[in-house]
């Protein structure tokens, strides 16, 4: 299966971010994980999302110079940590290093700081790119950052949106296993850190994250009996509704235990047949998702067989910047179960209201 240029240079940049954060994992020898920062959010940064965001927009912008990059990471926390102390001491010197230690795993030339935050920053993108159509990327440095720092699942997730339609969608996940198993991925075959990539209308792909990995086909599976069907969900309570995800099983008929995982990597999971539902549901009123949370998992599971909706039932619309302004919620099929998933949601969540 040939690769086009968008989806060439989408698999560079996330083999190259993904080394990155593997670098700072390996490196941290924390007990809870590599240092991070607070965002306004209260939301976890570390040093792995801002060096995976700036190896991602370098090798875009290595491919295409004038493509605006709208990234979940800006640079400016980091431009302002002169006066810090303590256990910011040294941040940026860690992202630094980081970045360069990725850099020569593929024997490329070593970054300044100052290049280094230059990279993040085209990331940052005015949140109005996608309102009038045109191209541009999105991209999550770290998808599941709580994830990362606890050693569970995360994923570099970076897609093209052109004329709001997702085209190109690449998910790195590193603690992955390259083969589900259906069971979170433990004891698989094939080794650990897989790569999943597609194109809308091309197929979907995965690899592992190795250079020159040969990538296997994947496809949704084709359960239709949904007492058969598996579910994917978050596993912190605040990214999807537990409790009513629960109720949407039980009127399912779902059997099988829950596949919790953080990140897109429930995406993929689906994509390939390692769960059949993902569910991502409100979890207060007037919550809106952000387009890198999203955009790679719906090309990765619609070029894999799949579909994904919000939970009215409305495509996920890419043309409100960074937002998914007019959507609520997600549910992610593998496609024969999409319309009884969608059913029982709305059975559920109107009930609530």
């Amino acid at each position: 299966m040939s690769e086009s240029a968008a989806l060439a240079a989408a698999v560079q940049a996330g083999r190259w971010a993904a080394a990155a954060c593997q670098v700072v994992r390996s490196a941290s020898g924390l007990e809870d994980g590599p240092a991070a920062l607070d965002k306004a959010d209260k939301s976890p940064v570390t040093v792995a999302d801002f060096a995976a965001q700036a190896l991602v927009c370098r090798a875009l912008a290595e491919a295409f110079p004038d493509d605006p990059v709208v990234g979940e990471e800006d640079a400016a926390a980091l431009r302002t940590t002169a006066d810090w102390q303590g256990e910011k001491a040294g941040f940026v010197e860690q992202v630094t290093h980081a970045v360069n230690a990725a850099l020569a795993q593929f024997k490329l030339p070593t970054a300044t700081t100052a290049e280094i935050l230059d990279w993040i920053d085209r990331g940052g993108a005015d949140g109005a790119v996608g309102e009038n159509g045109g191209r541009f990327w999105t991209v999550d440095p770290i998808d599941g950052t709580k994830g990362f720092l606890r050693g569970g699942q995360y994923a570099v997730a970076i897609a093209l949106i052109e004329n709001g339609i997702p085209t190109v969608g690449v998910l790195a996940c590193p603690n992955l296993p390259v083969q589900s198993d259906g069971h979170n991925g433990d004891g698989a075959d094939g080794g650990t850190g897989a790569l999943f990539s597609a194109e809308k209308d091309g197929g979907a792909t995965v690899r592992s994250l190795e250079p020159g990995s040969t990538p296997t086909s994947i496809h949704t599976s084709a359960t239709a009996d949904a007492a058969a069907a598996r579910l994917c969900e978050s596993v912190e309570s605040a990214h999807t509704a537990h409790g009513a995800a629960a109720e949407i099983a039980a009127k399912l008929n779902l059997t099988a235990d829950p596949l919790r995982l953080d990140s897109q990597a429930k995406y993929a999971e689906v994509a390939r047949g390692g769960a059949d539902i993902y569910l991502r549901l409100p979890t207060r009123p007037g919550y809106v998702e952000r387009i890198w949370d999203h955009a790679a998992g719906v090309v990765v599971i619609e070029a894999a067989g799949g579909r994904v909706t919000d939970v009215d039932g409305q495509p996920l619309d890419f043309t409100h910047g960074r937002g998914l302004e007019k959507n609520r919620g997600v549910i992610a099929t593998n496609g024969p179960l999409h319309d009884a998933v969608r059913a029982a949601t709305g059975a559920v969540l109107n009930a609530s209201n």
